[in-house]
């Protein structure tokens, strides 16, 4: 599986580099967003390592073009700690933050779990069997990985996929933010309530007709969020 790497410091472009190989990945890597962006677009690459804060065409400007084409798992590396940063990146479509300094054997290891998800969620031929689950007008075949509502089909990220699912498999039942994490992440020490809240946003942008009155998935204050329709479907 190939690696892209993109750090304007030499030394972690190549501590990584070193690491991910030992780990027996092929590693390309670029020193700015644009270097990355040539490679994206012209070699076959999956899985993608970017610092935020890059020379000619920083991380979250090159995630945006990348969610434009793609969606193979990036991960963000950065020496902001800053919340909103965060968010930001989450929000756009990245799958995972660390912040520097980082464990490189921590990186690898999230590399590993992301490709696996990846690789499930992108190869379901390899599923024992296609099974549709349906509560309200909403509808998942999860033999194809494939959402839809009223019968029209909804276009989802891994994550995204990852927690209807898991919400349409156990409806009306109630998860804390933790569990939903330990679920769709396959995390069980690691824990970000922020990347729970900003994909659980751009869920239920895509299956709500008001994100801001859901009528699936609801917020039960204090504790989580629950799949739960009292509506009339047609």
């Amino acid at each position: 599986m190939r690696i892209l790497v993109a750090d304007d410091e030499i030394d972690i472009r190549n501590l990584v580099k070193i690491g991910l190989e030992e780990n027996g990945y092929d590693v390309l890597t670029a020193e700015d967003g644009q270097e990355a962006w040539d490679i994206l677009s012209s070699q076959e690459v999956g899985l993608a390592i970017l610092d935020v804060m890059m020379p000619v065409l920083d991380g979250f400007s090159l995630l945006r073009k990348i969610r434009e084409h793609s969606t193979i798992p990036v991960i963000f590396l950065t020496a902001r700690t800053d919340d909103l940063d965060k968010v930001l990146g989450l929000g756009l479509g990245a799958d995972d933050y660390l912040a520097k300094p980082f464990s490189v054997r921590e990186l690898v290891a999230r590399v590993g779990a992301h490709l696996r998800r990846s690789h499930e969620y992108l190869n379901p031929k390899e599923r024992v069997a296609s099974t549709t689950i349906t509560y309200g007008d909403l509808s998942i075949d999860n033999g194809t990985c494939c959402a839809f509502k009223g019968g029209r089909p909804i276009e989802l990220g891994a994550k995204e996929y990852r927690l209807l699912l898991h919400f349409m498999e156990n409806p009306e039942r109630v998860f804390t933010k933790r569990q939903l994490y330990q679920a769709v992440w396959d995390e069980e020490l690691y824990y970000d309530d922020n990347t729970v809240m900003v994909h659980i946003s751009r869920l239920r942008s895509k299956i709500e007709d008001d994100p801001h009155q859901p009528e699936y998935l609801k917020t039960i204050r204090g504790i989580g969020y629950k799949l739960h329709y009292t509506g009339n479907t047609q």
